[in-house]
């Protein structure tokens, strides 16, 4: 299992999430901050484990349905990753995808 890279996330200033390749603050302003397009990129991220039917289960296949809006209102994908990050990233470990890995902590650290 791979652990939290938090710190490195925090240390990224190539990451996706800051336009201008400075460091952004969430608490200054979300100006530099995409949180809508980091969240579009970790859902394909996720998409791409749990699409495989060896790597699914009950629980992802709800998820699937519930982001497509299949319970409910379609829910804003920021807002679902965010409801279930614990989740995700348990996903993600057990995948040992380092790459979902910061961006999830990143997300998590920048916009929620």
């Amino acid at each position: 299992m791979g652990k939290c890279a938090c710190s490195k996330a925090a240390k990224n200033t190539d990451s996706p999430a800051t336009a201008s390749g400075g460091n952004a603050d969430r608490y200054v302003s979300f100006k530099e901050i995409d949180c809508d397009g980091n969240a579009r990129l970790l859902m394909e991220m996720i998409r791409r484990h749990i699409d495989d039917p060896a790597r699914t289960n009950a629980f992802w296949e709800y998820f699937k349905k519930k982001a497509e809006g299949g319970s409910g209102p379609k829910p804003d994908e920021l807002f679902l990753i965010h409801s279930n990050l614990n989740q995700i990233r348990e996903l993600f470990e057990s995948w040992d995808d380092e790459q979902a890995l910061l961006l999830l902590d990143q997300i998590e650290m920048e916009c929620c």
